[in-house]
């Protein structure tokens, strides 16, 4: 099981899609909180976007236009674009619907993705040296900012269980 090291804390990064249908992407880097020599990892226990329009403080509306689909999505392996939702690098994952009468739904996929109460061990446990952003839009006026927010904690594992994650991430890679 995992052992807290730090009160959790919060990582961001932001990617601004500038292009319909063109996959951007971000790094998060976490080669200072990962060592392998001390079984040391993060425990993810939520991600939150946060979608802007071209600044911040243009209205959303004004940078989606009608009938447009924004995904965005947190691996903790380099993917190259976006995944389907049983891919086991996939960490969390968000979309946002804007209608044709401009009305923004998140429905189809619920977020922020919590994995377990703050202040806990309880999360997805990761050991990779980076997390990787990967943000898209099909239909925009201007550009859109979307901020990924992954709050965690510094954990530290017992030899089978950063064994086994790292097992599980490298079979994730195949």
């Amino acid at each position: 099981m995992a052992t807290k090291k730090t009160a959790p804390f919060t990582l961001t990064e932001r990617v601004t899609l500038t292009a319909d249908n063109t996959d951007v992407f971000g790094v998060i880097d976490l080669a200072s909180y990962v060592d392998v020599a001390s079984r040391q990892g993060i425990s993810i226990q939520s991600v939150d976007y946060v979608v802007q329009g071209a600044s911040a403080d243009v209205n959303l509306a004004a940078s989606l236009a009608a009938n447009s689909l924004t995904t965005c999505q947190l691996t903790d392996l380099n993917r190259g674009g976006l995944v389907f939702a049983n891919d086991r690098a996939l960490c969390s994952s968000m979309q946002l619907n804007a209608s044709a009468q401009q009305a923004l739904d998140k429905a189809s996929d619920v977020y922020p993705d919590n994995y377990g109460p703050h202040g806990s061990s309880v999360g997805r446990i990761v050991v990779n040296d980076s997390l990787y952003i990967t943000g898209r839009c099909t239909n925009l006026s201007a550009d859109v900012n979307i901020t990924v927010r992954v709050t965690c904690t510094i954990v530290s594992l017992s030899a089978k269980d950063f064994m086994a994650i790292a097992i599980q991430s490298t079979a994730a890679d195949n």
